[in-house]
């Protein structure tokens, strides 16, 4: 894909498996790679906030993109590696890897124990990413829940369109549905801007989104394929009503730690990628019987078969 090539449909944020005693568990990600093409999810964001990125080593980050590269050879699944870290140099370092290896894409999140002052910091600090993958689209990543960074993402793109040529858009995992609006305005709408709240997804479809970023994809996809449907066909009461089946699963997950709880989703989906890292926890057996209990309560087994109705 190219700069100027969005991304549509859905992009799921792959969790990192890891052994019992929180080693890589490699081995998991053929199965993760066949789950996401069987559900119709058309692309795989590695090492991101669900890949527990800040968690890992960069010698596993880097073995991490090296096994997903391998997994999807020869097939319709396409790679975005999440590159971002708090040292520049790491995250060029991956980037770098990325390209050599055919990623699509490349994605950063800013530093966020020394925080970019400015537009201007955080466009040089992007930048510096950018540049060491100069072939491949770049998206900037907007989180500011984990960043805790305040500065605009809509004046990030205006000053980073001159000064980064392989910026693609914005990843934005944001509520803030004004400054989306403005993103998608900059420039005139040169700048694709994949969608990243899963459970405010039909709201960003009404706003013009075309792609999304997401953990639940991983295991509910197929409840956002029919959301992204029945929006294109204009059957907006069907789409609000399965946007609220992601609500309402989503909260019962976050009631127990989102990150344990959405592993514990995938083991019960058959992809066992283990449990999170420090300072992410684990559920316990019992909290992981209760949850399994709750979701067949409302539903959700049934809403994330392919032919389920609305």
């Amino acid at each position: 894909m190219s700069a100027k090539t969005p991304l549509t449909g859905l992009v799921a944020a792959t969790h990192t498996p890891f052994h019992a005693d929180g080693s890589l568990n490699l081995s998991v990600v053929e199965k993760q790679a066949s789950q996401l093409l069987i559900d119709g999810v058309s692309y795989a964001f590695i090492g991101g906030t669900t890949g527990e990125s800040s968690s890992l080593t960069l010698v596993e980050r880097r073995l991490l993109c090296a096994q997903w590269m391998e997994v999807v050879k020869g097939s319709a699944l396409k790679v975005i590696v999440h590159v971002g870290a708090n040292c520049l140099a790491d995250a060029a370092a991956l980037a770098s890897q990325a390209e050599d290896l055919g990623a699509a894409a490349i994605s950063a999140l800013s530093p966020s124990y020394f925080k970019p002052r400015n537009v201007a910091a955080l466009v040089e600090s992007m930048a510096e990413i950018a540049s060491a993958a100069p072939d491949l689209p770049f998206y900037y990543y907007e989180i500011p829940t984990m960043t805790g960074l305040s500065v605009a993402p809509s004046e990030f793109l205006a000053q980073a369109a001159s000064r980064i040529p392989n910026l693609a858009g914005i990843k934005f995992t944001s509520s803030n549905l004004m400054e989306y609006q403005l993103c998608t305005a900059v420039n005139e709408g040169a700048f694709d801007i994949p969608f990243g709240f899963d459970e405010m997804l039909l709201a960003a479809l009404a706003f013009g989104a075309k792609g999304a970023v997401g953990s639940t994809y991983n295991f509910a996809a197929p409840i956002y394929l029919r959301i992204m449907a029945a929006f294109e066909r204009g059957d907006f009461a069907a789409a609000r009503r399965e946007q609220l089946r992601t609500v309402r699963f989503i909260q019962r997950l976050a009631s127990v730690g989102y990150m344990g709880a959405a592993k514990a989703v995938m083991a019960m989906r058959g992809v066992e990628v283990g449990p999170p890292r420090l300072p992410n926890t684990a559920l316990s057996a019992a909290e992981i019987d209760s949850l399994r209990v709750d979701l067949e309560s409302m539903g959700f087994f049934d809403w994330i078969k392919p032919d389920a109705s609305a």
